[in-house]
């Protein structure tokens, strides 16, 4: 797996790309998100945004379960305030650490070396970052992440992929959350598919519900093969 370009270097189309700028914001977070990438080679470090209420943390839930002894996953959870997302998921056995932004509306890369100190990952396979609930400041905030996985539940209407394009551009994976709730909501995967390719021509697309386990397979089989190629990115590194 070849490391990515910090997503913060990735502008929406139609952006305007200023290359003689003299400060870049983002510049010591990128920093820090390498460093990250070095600490945890051989971790799959995957960055879960949404807005709030799309099911991040009924997602990691049931993946904990489904694939407890096939997969060794801990989860960081941003949230402005309080402990519950975490300790939902150690709830049902997940290895959780909650990240308190004390209202901040992201999380930023210096925030997860942190955190590092605080978790043990030994025999980890997967890192889950589960970021605060907003679509507009994660996507410019790279945190060391292999993967960036965007959820959107059918309940927030099937426009968002263009109204918040720089997300969208920036993941690997889009997941359309909530399906069973279709029926009763105007909601088109079609059009957010399209409108998802339309920003972004190479992301991947899931519908599932976490309720009624529909995708859940295919979600869990995504995830496994990308650990997959994250343990041969790791062999081709040791027989070099």
């Amino acid at each position: 797996m070849t490391t990515a370009r910090p997503k913060s270097n990735q502008a929406s189309v139609g952006a305007v790309q200023c290359e003689n700028t003299t400060l870049n914001l983002l510049k010591v977070n990128d920093f820090v998100a390498k460093a990250i990438r070095d600490r945890l080679p051989d971790v799959l470090v995957i960055n879960v945004c949404s807005s709030p209420g799309s099911g991040k943390t009924t997602l990691m839930q049931e993946t904990g379960k489904r694939l407890a002894g096939r997969l060794n996953m801990a989860v960081l959870v941003g949230d402005p305030e309080t402990e519950r997302d975490a300790i939902r998921m150690r709830d049902v056995g997940i290895n959780a650490l909650q990240i308190v932004t004390g209202g901040m509306c992201h999380i930023e890369a210096q925030m997860i070396y942190q955190a590092l100190d605080h978790i043990d990952l030994t025999g980890v396979d997967v890192l889950f970052i589960e970021n605060v609930g907003n679509l507009v400041c994660p996507a410019a905030f790279d945190l060391g992440e292999d993967l960036r996985v965007t959820l959107l539940a059918t309940t927030e209407g099937d426009d968002k992929p263009k109204k918040y394009p720089r997300m969208f551009l920036t993941s690997e994976l889009m997941i359309v959350s909530k399906a069973d709730l279709l029926p009763y909501v105007p909601f088109k995967v079609e059009n957010v598919i399209q409108d998802a390719r339309d920003v972004n021509p190479d992301i991947e697309v899931l519908t599932i519900s976490s309720t009624t386990g529909e995708g859940l397979e295919a979600w869990c089989d995504w995830l496994l093969a990308k650990v997959e190629q994250k343990q041969y990115s790791k062999s081709e590194r040791v027989n070099e």
